[in-house]
């Protein structure tokens, strides 16, 4: 894909470009030299064919995040990777507004999205983005969106930005580097995590947008921290500082729009494998909070550093996967190998915590044949590996 640039993007704005971002919205999906050369047919120079098919694609990819606004936005491939979805900005945006805040400082507004949200919810947005094709993009978003009264973008450092001035402050790090790609360690992050950490002391609503595995030790004291997973996949933390916190541990599903809170340091029943297992939503397991979703269904663990939960009895719930326990047995592949071909089990899908072997590897190992299908849990009951037949996940 081509790279975006300043006057690429100033190009795609004028009335040709509008005509050439249309025409490549008809023909995206296809060929790309088939494509290319249909929107050279139609009178569009090489550069602007080029340009408009990117983002063409690119709109194509970003509507599971943003829906039909997609259609008139502008993207960068690592900006959409990064992007917040529209349906965790828009909760998000919501909570604020009904914080009462006003004016929202949006540190690292990358493409815009949670800059869009809160000012669809009412709050005026002065956005920042160090990187001059991002803020300009976002300009660009905020406009086509109807939004451009409510946003400013700026191309600035963050650290620039006077943060004491508005309501409350969000703030997006950098978590990929040129070359590295996606970093883990906070320190890592651009601005530092020493600036990160320092905006409640400044802006006591502030809002930290981090990656799912940050460690809850650099929660700030009194904040409430949030995992957030849409339709079973977690996709992001967030830190909410000050007066904003309401909850020590939060995990938020949308998609089945439930909410788990806690303190997140119960201890859960520990008890024999049941009749029924769940494997809880990635959200309630990063946030810590297995405990408080085992004591919600009346269920418990088999191994007490484990995050499966058991019950006797099937329990409807938003918040894991529940499958029926039709065997158990110490895990021994011979065993296991000769119960599956009894069963005439061909396909098996395999779920695992607490256990070093490899799915794909133990399948061959395995060697499955025959026309039926099965689950299998790799775990361990007591400290010690044991593996469930199960159905199908519910």
């Amino acid at each position: 894909m081509p790279l975006v640039t300043p006057e690429l993007l100033r190009l795609l704005r004028t009335p040709e470009g509008l005509k050439a971002l249309a025409a490549a919205a008809e023909v995206t999906g296809g060929e790309p030299l088939a494509a290319a050369s249909a929107l050279r047919a139609r009178g569009f120079g090489a550069e602007l064919s080029a340009a408009a098919l990117t983002q063409a694609s690119l709109r194509a990819r970003a509507a599971m995040k943003f829906g039909p606004d997609a259609a008139g936005m502008f993207f960068t491939r690592a900006g959409l990777e990064q992007a917040t979805r529209a349906v965790v900005a828009d909760r998000r945006a919501a909570r604020l507004a009904a914080a009462g805040v006003e004016t929202l400082a949006d540190l690292g507004c990358g493409l815009g999205s949670d800059a869009l949200a809160a000012a669809r919810h009412g709050i005026t947005v002065h956005a920042v983005d160090a990187d001059p094709v991002t803020a300009a993009l976002a300009a660009a978003n905020a406009e086509a969106a109807g939004l451009a009264g409510r946003i400013t973008v700026e191309c600035a450092d963050a650290t620039s930005v006077p943060v004491e001035r508005y309501d409350a402050v969000f703030a997006d790090p950098a978590r990929r580097q040129a070359g590295r790609g996606r970093v883990f360690d906070p320190k890592a992050y651009s601005p530092s995590w020493d600036f990160i950490a320092g905006l409640p002391g400044r802006t006591p609503r502030t809002v930290l947008k981090l990656a799912p595995g940050i460690d809850h030790a650099l929660l700030p004291p009194g904040a409430e921290g949030e995992w957030v997973s849409v339709g079973g996949d977690l996709v992001e933390a967030a830190f909410w500082c000050g007066p904003l916190a309401e909850v020590p541990r939060r995990a938020t599903l949308l998609g089945p729009d439930a909410g788990l809170t806690g303190a997140g340091d119960t201890v859960a029943g520990v008890g024999p494998v049941g009749a029924w297992i769940y494997d809880p939503d990635p959200a309630v397991v990063r946030s810590h909070l297995v405990a408080e979703f085992a004591t919600s269904i009346g269920g418990r663990l088999a191994d007490p550093e484990i995050a499966y939960v058991y019950t006797d009895d099937p329990v409807d719930t938003p918040f894991a996967r529940r499958l029926g326990v039709t065997e158990m047995l110490p895990f021994s592949l011979k065993r296991l190998r000769a119960l599956l071909r009894e069963r005439g089990v061909g396909v098996l899908e395999i779920r695992k915590r607490g256990s070093a072997l490899v799915p794909d590897q133990l399948r061959k190992d395995l060697r499955l044949s025959g026309p039926n299908t099965a689950g299998l849990v790799l775990t361990r009951v007591e400290g010690a590996p044991v593996a469930l037949l199960t159905t199908s996940a519910m």
